[in-house]
């Protein structure tokens, strides 16, 4: 049999034909392939129609499978009838190409504005707000600054109130700490200090002393609050004296003594008429060298009254000086410590609390205290002390700064808690500086060093301080005229601006 018939009996053997099934139109110019893919229990023959540039092209039927519905297979033998040319789909042999169609999905559409957009009209309202409030602060800062720099008034005002901030600024325990220069422990020192503490129970001693040169201290109960009795005046000159410095105050200024600033115990002036007047510094040199009481009320007074004196203790640092009553104060309510009063002169010493000039005059002050059975009474010969004492009924101290012949120089702080009036406590102080006097005389003077910078070891106040050359009386900036007496103590002429009198 020729192949022809062959293919016949092939053809004749195949299942029935379903029937034809209507193929689905697709839009014009449309490219779309359909993979369909049907399997069966006993059939792996899969029938892809592809429809490429209007063209259908069936893929080959393999034996078993289903006859294509859209064409009829012929025999190669037999012709098929010729038709006219029309617009049908021609058969494509060759590979079958497979066309992906995009899934068909959502129109896309435009995002609504966002909120930052929606916001955006009230952003740019409140965005613009700001930077013109920015804006409006900067000018009013840089304007108000041109106006105070170039107000005469301003400066003279600028000028006379940047100095007593300028010390208190050299004060503040941050930048020199305590105002102390501390190296090491007197270990022999303080042994045998506390070796006369011990021979006496019913006392209790608080001692500090440091050596200038070498920064050796000893410390027993040094931070230990103490009644402070008359040696709250140390701070209180050293007050007055800054206020001087800022020209807050001059020297030859009269003081009125009133009634209620006229105090008993210790002093001259209590037995004066009221109303009386003294000058600033007479009043300042009686408070020290006679311990007058009624002469430290006034100065009280005078600076401000005790809460801003407080205000001022704490502005250099101390956390246990401060005045809580007028003097005298026999219930010992105003306290100190032997730590702070050691500071207190350790900064007085090195020109940090007070001018150099305010400095020789507070310790000429000083070394005029009358009372010199505590700390002077155990000094050698040629020694000589600047201090002040304070004597209670419960309290008995001294504090102060000590020349040795030798060059050293000490300062030393002794308070002694005692039973009533316990004579016990003034030959411990006295047995105290001796010892003390006896160490430090024997140690030798230290060449100085960038961080001892205290003024020169043999230290001897001006025999004069008070004389000045006769010149013509200066007139302040502000337009007062400096009226003080020739031959008085004037203002330092780093602070020419003066306060009127009150």
């Amino acid at each position: 049999m020729s192949e022809s018939s062959d293919k016949l009996i092939a053809v004749s053997r195949r299942q029935p034909s379903q029937r034809r099934r209507r193929s689905r139109q697709v839009p014009k110019g449309e490219q779309k392939s359909v993979k369909n893919q049907q399997q069966g229990a006993n059939r792996g023959e899969t029938v892809a129609l592809t429809r490429l540039n209007n063209h259908i092209s069936p893929a080959n039927v393999q034996t078993g499978g289903r006859r294509p519905p859209s064409k009829i297979v012929m025999p190669t033998a037999v012709k098929p009838i010729p038709r006219p040319r029309t617009k049908t789909p021609q058969s494509v042999t060759g590979k079958l190409k497979t066309v992906r169609v995009q899934k068909q999905g959502k129109p896309k559409t435009k995002r609504s504005a966002s909120r930052k957009t929606r916001l955006k009209p009230m952003a740019r309202t409140v965005l613009y707000t700001l930077r013109m409030l920015i804006v409006g602060i900067g000018l009013g800062a840089i304007v108000g600054t041109l106006l105070s720099v170039l107000d005469p008034a301003n400066r003279i005002t600028t000028t006379s109130a940047s100095l007593p901030q300028t010390h208190v600024t050299q004060s503040n325990p941050s930048v020199t700490a305590t105002g102390l220069y501390l190296s090491q422990e007197i270990i022999p020192l303080k042994t045998a200090v506390q070796t006369l503490a011990t021979a006496n129970p019913n006392l209790i001693p608080g001692v500090f002393m440091v050596d200038l040169d070498t920064g050796g201290y000893i410390d027993i109960n040094g931070n230990a609050s103490f009644s402070a009795a008359s040696t709250i005046k140390i701070p209180i000159l050293i007050a007055f004296f800054q206020d001087v410095d800022a020209g807050k105050i001059r020297l030859d200024e009269m003081l009125t003594m009133e009634k209620d600033m006229v105090a008993g115990g210790s002093g001259s002036l209590r037995t004066q008429a009221v109303d009386s007047q003294y000058t600033a510094i007479d009043v300042a040199t009686k408070m020290i060298t006679i311990s007058d009481n009624t002469a430290t009320n006034m100065l009280i007074t005078r600076l401000g009254g005790q809460d801003v004196l407080n205000g001022r203790f704490r502005s250099w640092g101390l956390a246990t000086t401060m005045i809580r009553n007028l003097l005298p104060d026999l219930q010992g309510t105003n306290t100190t410590s032997p730590r702070e009063l050691v500071d207190l002169i350790a900064k007085v010493n090195q020109g940090n609390l007070v001018t150099m000039r305010s400095r020789d005059l507070m310790l000429d002050i000083m070394r005029r205290t009358q009372r010199d059975n505590l700390i002077p009474s155990g000094l050698g010969e040629g020694a000589r002390a600047y201090h002040k004492t304070g004597d209670i009924r419960t309290m008995l101290g001294d504090a102060g700064l000590i020349d040795v012949p030798t060059g050293k120089r000490y300062i030393a702080a002794v308070m002694v808690q005692r039973p009533d009036n316990d004579p016990a406590a003034e030959k411990l102080i006295s047995a105290i500086s001796s010892v003390a006097y006896q160490n430090f005389s024997q140690a030798t003077v230290t060449p100085r060093t960038p961080t001892n910078n205290q003024p020169t070891t043999n230290y001897q106040p001006p025999m004069q301080p008070f004389i000045q050359p006769q010149v013509m009386n200066p007139i302040a900036p502000n337009g007062i005229v400096n009226n003080a007496p020739m031959g008085t103590y004037q203002a330092p002429i780093m602070t020419p601006q003066y306060y009127p009198p009150r």
